[in-house]
């Protein structure tokens, strides 16, 4: 029997990631194959040239394959960017079937009713996730099918987007070659891969900071409350270094990846930084601490880096390492950077009756191909 494969592809602002992954018959998860490139094709997480992003991420899923040796046909995509907005929404349904019983049928009945609510022309529901039912008055149930009931009720959490915005993605990865099986909210995505479920529970805030946005998802008893989308992350820092030193963005790129502190008691090195010129200018000098106060004002707004976080806050801090896997290039993928790409990876793990791709004969099953034509139909509504 062969494992069943999934791949995710988070598009970003500054790298584009692809991992492949499968789950075989004991219930194991493999990291088959992981890609990355640089991505110039976005702002603050929408797709800006179609062009560039294209080659980023064919670029990622040409790696990607390389390295599992699966030619990669459908992926899991996430979505980002400061047009994502969040909302609360409640239904109501009445029950009416045998014994007054509640199926999963009821259920779904009663998302739908969530649904119903004005939104502009423009936009798009993208998850509606449950935080609670209520039964006949009675709050705080987390799965109501199989209980007794005349009255079915739920508090829920609504995110939507731009159409042009989901469009837009879907239109690169379909130029790339590739088909979308599903799309998932990034934050979202990400605490499949950092947080488990006692963290959910006890209430804990994940803070994901890119290159163009910082996603935000918070958490308490184990399901999502609260959502947004930030534009303001690490191509700011990149920008304030520049402005800072008067060097070029690519100087100042690497100036923050490789020797840039947000924490000022982390430089302990006081080794001179040196870069070439500009314009046939000597070569600029600067100690590693100037590079830190500049860092640290922006970061202290987004709070990237543990130390910062746990004194702004006052709260207790970690940085989110993606887990999950148990075999294959596990250690390639534990780096935040690949959080929300590992995120879709696991989010399509556990969805796999919905949104697994036979690899083998390159047909999709007819589940995938509902939820493809499903999800395509509110990108051609526009």
């Amino acid at each position: 029997m062969e494992p069943e494969i999934i791949v995710g592809l988070d598009i970003g602002t500054t790298k584009v990631c692809a991992v492949v992954a499968s789950i075989d018959e004991n219930g194991k998860f493999n990291v088959l194959g992981v890609g990355r490139s640089p991505s110039d094709g976005l702002t603050r997480g929408v797709v800006t040239n179609i062009d560039k992003t294209v080659r980023s991420i064919q670029s990622a899923v040409s790696e990607a394959e390389g390295r599992s040796g699966i030619k990669i046909q459908s992926v899991i995509v996430g979505i980002a960017g400061d047009h994502i907005q969040s909302f609360q929404s409640r239904g109501v349904i009445a029950i009416s079937g045998l014994e007054n019983e509640i199926s999963q049928s009821d259920v779904n009945r009663l998302i739908e009713d969530t649904k119903r609510v004005a939104l502009p022309s423009d936009r798009r529901i993208i998850h509606v996730i449950p935080q609670e039912f209520i039964i006949d008055g009675q709050d705080g149930v987390s799965d109501p099918v199989g209980m007794s009931g005349v009255r079915l009720e739920a508090n829920v959490h609504i995110i939507t987007g731009l159409v042009t915005a989901a469009q837009n993605i879907y239109k690169c990865v379909q130029r790339a070659g590739l088909q979308i099986s599903d799309m998932v909210l990034e934050p979202l995505a990400s605490s499949y891969a950092v947080l488990d479920e006692e963290k959910k529970e006890v209430g804990i805030a994940l803070l994901d900071v890119g290159g163009g946005t910082t996603d935000l998802a918070v958490f308490e008893d184990r399901t999502i409350r609260y959502t947004a989308v930030v534009p303001i992350a690490g191509n700011q820092v990149t920008n304030d270094i520049r402005k800072g030193l008067g060097v070029l963005t690519e100087q100042a790129e690497k100036l923050k990846c490789q020797h840039g502190f947000a924490y000022l008691p982390s430089v302990v090195d006081e080794e001179p930084i040196v870069i070439p010129g500009i314009g046939g200018r000597p070569p600029l000098e600067f100690d590693k601490k100037l590079l830190a106060q500049i860092i640290l004002p922006r970061m202290e707004e987004i709070f990237e880096i543990a130390a910062i976080a746990r004194e702004v806050l006052g709260l207790p801090v970690k940085i989110g390492i993606p887990g999950g896997f148990s075999a294959g290039l596990v250690r390639e993928i534990e780096n935040p950077i690949y959080a929300t790409c590992v995120g879709l990876v696991l989010h399509g793990l556990r969805h796999k009756d919905k949104t697994v791709l036979n690899f083998n004969n390159g047909k999709s099953s007819g589940s995938i191909k509902r939820i493809f034509v499903k999800m395509k139909s509110w990108f051609d509504e526009l």
